[in-house]
């Protein structure tokens, strides 16, 4: 090789360099007119939402919020909804066993258990939320009978909540969200239970909007849950390929989340080329370390199916219920069959990729 033809390339074609140059900078000209626009400030404001800081260091003092005259206008609230204790609101990932907790809140007298309130099937809509149910819940039907009556909350849901902003910290601006669980809280006839499989990295959110609800953090072995969310082990195996590969058998939005969770915690880019198993580790563990950090109960799955007794009562002491005898609830429960990842992989597996995870973990926890 020359040493002309170790130059870089603008040195070797001035002419393509200057052209490159020239489109560059009229592009760059472009984006400063279009960012200057109201609708170009909009668009990065909307882009940027939940990146940074969403309000000033400076914040009012609480008692000067109200107007200085009495007879100014007040800001017609919901603080009274906000505030109530009686929410009992139990967040979960996918294929955790959180059906059957709901399922177990919706035997009680007394209580109305919501299911997923943000699904994207928008069960208080008839016309979109359909009729199957998945077979794999037992004993569970028609997940949307509480939600009947309550057309309203169209108003207010959106369906990227299933998909974007995944991580809320709590001054993130949502009155959207904030009103639909309201709602919800409000028109239900009894104690209002609500079940979520999206908000576990939007618990800060929730504790603020919130801070008097009871909050319940349900967990399940990561092995038995992956092997779970592929319902069919054969379907990609341990040597299968990365994340592209992987896309036609992402029945549970994983490659959804890591996406969008990827501007908060880096290593969840797809393009690193790990098996699926290790980025599904990763939201996982997250997931338990937000629940754990912001929940006031946390049982895990597998207690819950083998100790029924001992977990109902601790769960149900957490929240402040007195469900009487445990038969009923008991009745409902169907222990599947546990350690099944033995059938997808050998511990060593599983284990290699565990630990390189939680070395990244331990790295990016140390630097921030």
């Amino acid at each position: 090789m020359t040493d002309e033809d170790k130059a870089p390339w603008h040195e070797r074609w001035p002419l393509l360099g200057r052209g490159r140059n020239g489109m560059r900078d009229g592009l760059f000209r472009l984006i400063d007119k279009v960012l200057r626009t109201d609708d170009g400030r909009e668009m990065a404001a909307r882009s940027l939402q939940g990146l940074l800081p969403a309000r000033a260091d400076w914040q009012p003092p609480a008692d000067a919020l109200a107007p200085p005259y009495a007879d100014l206008g007040r800001a017609a609230t919901s603080a009274a909804t906000c505030l109530r204790s009686d929410p009992i609101i139990i967040t979960a990932r996918f294929r955790s066993g959180s059906t059957l907790l709901w399922n177990l809140f919706r035997q009680l007298d007394g209580f109305t258990s919501y299911y997923e309130p943000l699904n994207e099937r928008r069960w208080f809509d008839p016309a979109a939320r359909g009729s199957h149910t998945d077979k794999t819940h037992k004993n569970a039907e028609e997940y949307w009978r509480e939600y009947d009556g309550l057309a309203e909350l169209g108003k207010f849901f959106r369906a990227d909540w299933h998909e974007r902003h995944l991580y809320m910290d709590a001054d993130f601006w949502d009155p959207d969200l904030r009103r639909y669980v309201e709602v919800m809280v409000e028109r239900a006839p009894g104690r209002p239970v609500l079940q979520f499989n999206r908000i576990d990295f939007r618990l800060p959110w929730f504790r603020k909007n919130f801070p008097n609800a009871k909050y319940v953090h349900l967990y399940r072995h990561p092995r038995d849950q992956w092997c779970s969310a592929l319902m069919d082990v054969r379907c990609f195996g341990p040597e299968s390929g990365d994340m592209a590969a992987f896309a036609p058998h992402d029945k549970f939005y994983l490659r959804a989340w890591c996406r969008d969770l990827r501007y908060h915690f880096p290593f969840l880019d797809e393009r690193c080329g790990a098996h699926p198993y290790a980025l599904f580790y990763f939201v996982w563990k997250l997931s338990y370390l937000f629940g754990v950090r912001h929940c006031h109960h946390s049982v895990a799955f597998e207690q819950l199916v083998t100790e029924p007794d001992a977990e109902l009562t601790k769960l149900f002491a957490a929240v402040g219920v007195a469900p009487g005898p445990l038969d009923r609830l008991k009745a409902i429960l169907v222990k599947p069959a546990l350690g099944k990842w033995k059938e997808y992989a050998a511990d060593a597996w599983f284990r290699r990729h565990e630990e390189a995870c939680e070395e990244t973990l331990a790295d990016f926890f140390r630097a921030s």
